[in-house]
């Protein structure tokens, strides 16, 4: 009976421990958040606002991990399928507009399983 206390302790310790840790992977959500304001630049052009580019380099520093940038990757390659009227040259262009390098393009050719 101890040991099934100490097995159960040890999970429940493990699942307080592990759990903030699998909250914290960047959502589709949080993506969209950091970078609504970047659409209207996206789809007319000219200079990107300082709000878009401050949610550009906010997103930047949230994809910590492989993951968190592999989902950046997957969310920013839908935008142009739900939103209309994105330019893909300037979404392309634009982390480099906000003086921010990511280890990958902002194209729907981009293979996000290959982002590291």
């Amino acid at each position: 009976m101890a040991g099934l206390k100490l097995i159960c302790g040890l999970v429940l310790l493990c699942m307080l421990v592990l759990e903030p840790m699998a909250t914290t992977a960047l959502t589709c959500g949080q993506v969209a958040s950091q970078t609504g304001s970047c659409i209207r630049y996206l789809q007319r052009g000219g200079n990107p606002p300082a709000a878009c580019c401050n949610g550009v380099r906010n997103l930047n520093r949230q994809a910590r991990t492989t993951r968190d940038r592999q989902t950046a990757c997957r969310c920013l390659q839908t935008a142009p399928r739900t939103i209309s009227g994105i330019n893909a040259k300037l979404a392309a262009g634009l982390p480099a507009k906000c003086g921010v390098k990511i280890p990958y393009k902002i194209s729907p050719s981009t293979n996000c399983n290959r982002v590291r």
